[in-house]
């Protein structure tokens, strides 16, 4: 089903990815890209359960925009395990305005396909998702 807005349908193949990675802890991230040409959010790049933060903020590509979400797992305070499923809007200072205007207005509707974000951030560049801020947004 389209979005009214942005007329950007999203594939299926989201919402699987995203509920393995949420319910099975499949994949550690999932990047996702929308495809202009069919007007669809697709599934661009799953992460393994193994791979790093490092591993995925090194595939969000430098000067395009793109959705991710990332299964963060840390420790708290009083030591207990935690996960934190955060939901990342990357869009680059350098990418194009008309592909931050597209991602922008398809944001609000792809999100809540994804039922289980915990956390959302907006990045324009690395330093807006440092693993310091992902820790500090997570506790």
């Amino acid at each position: 089903m389209a979005n009214s807005a942005s007329g950007m349908a999203v594939n299926d193949d989201c919402k699987l990815k995203f509920l393995e990675l949420k319910a099975k802890r499949n994949y550690r991230f999932i990047v996702f890209k929308i495809d202009e040409k069919i007007q669809q959010v697709m599934v661009e790049r799953l992460g393994n359960p193994e791979e790093s933060y490092e591993d995925f903020t090194a595939c969000l590509p430098a000067n395009e925009c793109r959705y991710a979400v990332f299964d963060f797992d840390f420790t708290t305070d009083e030591n207990c395990q935690k996960s934190k499923i955060f939901f990342i809007a990357w869009s680059p200072d350098t990418s194009k305005v008309r592909s931050k205007m597209l991602y922008a207005s398809s944001k609000d509707r792809f999100k809540r396909e994804l039922d289980g974000i915990q956390v959302e951030l907006q990045a324009t560049d690395p330093s807006e998702m440092s693993m310091d801020i992902i820790k500090g947004r997570a506790i």
